[in-house]
């Protein structure tokens, strides 16, 4: 029961970081700015301490997870440029959104929080202390999780209608994440693969999609220091959590 309760708050606090988003799209470029800096912090500061722990009670290769991580950025850097990209508009590039990026954005966090929940249940198979230790943490960060869902689709002109769905998906992506864990188990070295691929990716969408974006018509040093607050934001929770 514990960990159906707990995913609930993850819901929760995923929704209302959403909504934040959807109430302030007027300033969207300060809110990617701030994006970008969550999605970089997530990266060193979350999953990066992660992925070492990991290695080293498990005696694991980096060289795997490196691999990982380089394949998460460029799978993406490639679906984004060959696929999702008209080259007939390239001379248009700077003003041609693509929705389809924004919603493959938009999916890949919907997994990415399938395992944040997953994550709680396999915390709870530890011990009930890990498992709110887990729980504290993925809630803390889902406001901002939702935050990110709804600014990649309407960065890519999705409409308002389409990223209230996707967050709706990605709110409940922990809880169906949670419940899983009761049917299976995840290996740890899969896990770590999983945690490398993912760091790539949000390395990718953050420094060289989200915050080139945010700057490219309304740089300012406002959204600098948003950036630089989002990373503090992320620094501070994993610290406290």
């Amino acid at each position: 029961m514990e960990v159906v309760f707990l995913s609930i708050l993850t819901f929760i606090s995923t929704a209302l970081g959403g909504l934040f988003s959807i109430k302030q799209k007027d300033n969207l470029h300060r809110i990617m700015g701030f994006t970008a800096g969550v999605l970089l912090g997530v990266v060193f500061f979350d999953i990066f301490p992660e992925i070492i722990n990991l290695i080293k009670e498990n005696n694991f290769s980096s060289n795997g997870v490196m691999i990982a991580l380089v394949l998460g950025f460029l799978v993406f850097h490639i679906l984004e440029k060959t696929i999702l990209i008209h080259h007939s508009h390239e001379d248009e590039y700077a003003d041609h959104k693509h929705p389809q990026v924004g919603v493959a954005s938009a999916l890949a966090l919907v997994v990415h929080s399938f395992m944040d929940g997953a994550g709680i249940g396999l915390g709870f198979q530890v011990s009930n202390e890990v498992g709110i230790l887990v729980a504290i943490a993925v809630i803390a960060h889902d406001f901002t999780d939702g935050m990110n869902t709804v600014t990649l689709m309407l960065t890519h002109k999705n409409s308002l209608l389409k990223a209230k769905w996707f967050l709706l998906l990605d709110a409940l992506a922990p809880i169906l994440g949670a419940i899983s864990t009761l049917f299976f188990k995840v290996p740890t070295n899969f896990l770590v693969l999983y945690l490398g691929f993912f760091a790539g990716f949000l390395l990718y969408i953050g420094a060289s999609d989200i915050l080139p974006e945010a700057h490219s018509k309304n740089s300012s040093l406002k959204t600098i220091a948003l950036t630089i607050a989002g990373v503090i934001l992320i620094f501070i929770i994993t610290r406290l959590v």
